[in-house]
């Protein structure tokens, strides 16, 4: 059977490379390596990723004489986001990234072989991971700059004021990430409970700005100082990361957001000691400060598992000779994240003075209290996720998300009250139509108890990976064929939702013809966020799975596995090269059988190993993914 269509092109590698050599001391130098990637393209930074997406690698062959100093850094590491797909934070970069390497040598001259590793990915697809090799020369002679793709310099750092731009666009959009946002209602919350005072009002809302950024900047200076001496971030970058991962930080946020929640209810009034806050000046105003204080360190410290990475970014800045740049940054970035705030603190001061209508103000407090309970779980969740309790699926996350939120537009419908409410007759317009509001967010999620993606808060959301009961997902019986971990690389790899499959052509190729059914070939990446993506928006749909489960042998061919492929399966590039790893194996294949290297591919093949219908890349449109699936059996049975 012959295919009467084109196949798509090879797509050209848009990653180019080059380095430059600078003699830092007598006896050190510093290689930047520089990556160039055309628009649309992006790479990822050093990692490492357990069970996520490539990394960018450097290898050193070094002779004897010549070591490396200190590790490998990223002149402007990239800000790290947490990806839902991988259940990770993950770092990635577009345009130019320069990664910098010192070297010592204790010999006049050396040459030394360095292989860089890397993979690029677009909005649609992930090419197959690519190396490259340099021959460096170091040491007696003028030190020059070489490159294998071309001679182009590094690009120049970018400015001061651009890096404080930056910074501040880096901090206002911190202000939209889900560790963050809890921390508005509380705000609000504490500042309602001002005094008449107008003018001290303004003060505290002010005091507040200055503690945030205070509280960014000079511990951030202090640290730079001692890493700027000491010559090493380690010992930091495991201080955030502990705060942002560790369960203890994360479970006394989780209890502290319980606290005030319960305190918004009525539960009990969370005011300082009265010697605190009786007239006599001092010992007031010491009160207020530290109360404010105490606001402002907590959204610091509950604000690190988003702005960690940026903090950390800084500091690598400062291992690298940089000492004021990296305080004026932080304190930009600082200035940013707490100007909202600190409007925030002025608006309840403004509200104060708003016209007395009953118990409007503890409705305030107890419908904040209900969104801080809500949003006190992403605390419990992240522990949950990271030491793998399984304490609190996505099910159980978001029964007690409807549950929270219907009891919320229950009291706005005034069918539920406080120990501080005011009793009404009626409910007004307004408070009406934040109801309506509620109830339809409710709506909205139950659908995820059945395994909708939920696009619009999955930030907010354990990964659905978590989800037992996916409707048409694994709960569905599935065909019967032989165990998936007697396959080769079984054992490695395995299918989501339960699907049976292949690892290896061959195989597959032989239980499709004695079956008699067409081969679903799925050229995919244990890396790729695009093909995870297309696992949980377009697999997860019942239909796709019924097809995939009972018409299709299923060949998932990994292009990112660094597993030893067994001898057998070894083969020679055309280039020469033995290649022994299953996802350069893979990659060579399909590259060279179907003449695609672009992730994710699905390609529906014949018992021959013929493509039947053209290739599938990355789309989302559920419907089209099962006709695409339809036509392939039509094609396969005429």
């Amino acid at each position: 059977m012959s295919s009467g269509f084109s196949l798509a092109q090879v797509i050209e590698q848009p990653a180019t490379w080059n380095y430059s050599v600078v003699r830092t001391r007598d006896n050190e130098y510093e290689i930047r390596f520089t990556a160039s990637l055309k628009e649309s393209w992006h790479m990822y930074d050093l990692g490492p990723y357990e069970n996520g997406p490539q990394p960018t690698r450097f290898t050193f062959d070094l002779p004897g004489g010549v070591s490396l100093v200190e590790g490998m850094q990223m002149e402007s590491p990239p800000t790290k986001e947490y990806d839902p797909l991988f259940e990770m934070v993950i770092g990635s970069f577009g345009g130019t990234g320069v990664f910098i390497q010192k070297i010592r040598l204790e010999i006049p001259a050396a040459t030394i072989h360095t292989v860089v590793e890397w993979q690029v990915c677009d909005g649609s697809s992930c090419l197959p991971p690519e190396e490259e090799s340099f021959e460096i020369k170091l040491g007696e002679g003028p030190v020059t700059a070489t490159e294998p793709t071309g001679t182009e310099p590094s690009e120049a750092s970018a400015s001061l004021w651009g890096i404080i731009l930056q910074a501040i666009a880096f901090g206002l959009v911190a202000l939209l990430t889900p560790c963050v946002f809890p921390m508005v209602p509380m705000t609000v919350s504490f500042f309602l409970r001002g005094s008449e005072d107008k003018r001290k009002n303004r003060l505290n809302a002010a005091l507040y700005g200055i503690f945030i950024v205070m509280l960014y900047t000079l511990p951030i200076a202090i640290i730079i100082g001692i890493t700027y001496f000491t010559g090493g971030a380690s010992v930091t970058a495991n201080i955030f990361n502990w705060l942002a991962t560790h369960w203890i930080p994360n479970i006394l946020f989780f209890i502290l957001f319980l606290v005030f929640a319960a305190s918004f209810f009525g539960a009990f009034e969370l005011v300082l000691p009265a010697k605190w806050t009786t007239k006599t000046d001092a010992k007031a105003d010491r009160g207020g400060i530290l109360g404010i204080f105490f606001l402002a360190l907590t959204l610091v410290l509950v604000s690190f598992s988003c702005t960690g990475p940026i903090v950390g970014a800084v500091l690598i800045k400062s291992t690298q000779g940089a000492v004021w740049e990296p305080i004026v940054t932080m304190f930009a970035f600082s200035v940013a994240f707490a100007l909202p705030f600190t409007i925030l603190a002025f608006v309840p001061s403004l509200l104060k003075r708003l016209p007395k209508s009953g118990g409007w103000l503890n409705s305030v407090k107890v419908i904040l209290g209900f969104i801080v309970l809500a949003f006190s779980l992403k605390f419990l969740s992240t522990v949950d996720q990271i030491y793998r309790w399984r304490l609190l699926d996505r099910e159980i996350y978001l029964a007690l998300w409807i549950v929270i939120f219907s009891l919320l537009g229950f009291y706005l419908l005034g069918k539920i009250r406080f120990r501080h409410d005011t009793p009404t007759e009626y409910i007004g317009v307004f408070r009406f139509s934040l109801a309506i509001a509620v109830f339809s967010f409710v709506v909205y999620m139950i659908p995820g108890m059945w395994g909708a993606p939920l696009n619009a808060i999955s930030g907010y959301l354990p990964p659905v990976s978590t989800q037992e009961f996916v409707m048409g997902g694994p709960s569905v019986a599935p065909a019967p064929v032989q165990n998936t971990s007697e396959r080769k690389y079984g054992d490695l790899f395995s299918l989501p939702y339960g699907l049976e499959g292949f690892f290896n052509y061959s195989e597959a190729m032989e239980y499709a013809r004695q079956n008699n059914k067409p081969v679903f070939l799925d050229f995919t990446g244990l890396g790729c966020v695009n093909c995870k993506e297309m696992e949980a928006r377009v697999w997860s749909d019942p239909r796709v799975q019924e097809l995939l489960r009972e018409k299709y042998v299923i060949l998932a061919l990994h292009a990112d596995a660094k597993n030893q492929a067994e001898e057998s399966d070894w083969v020679t590039d055309e280039r020469g090269r033995e290649l022994r790893t299953l996802g350069r194996i893979n990659s060579w294949f399909v590259r060279t059988r179907y003449q695609v290297n672009a992730q994710p591919t699905y390609i529906i093949l014949d018992g021959e190993g013929k493509p039947l219908l053209p290739p599938r890349t990355y789309d989302l449109d559920v419907d089209q993914y099962v006709r695409f699936l339809q036509e392939g059996l039509e094609a396969f049975y005429k």
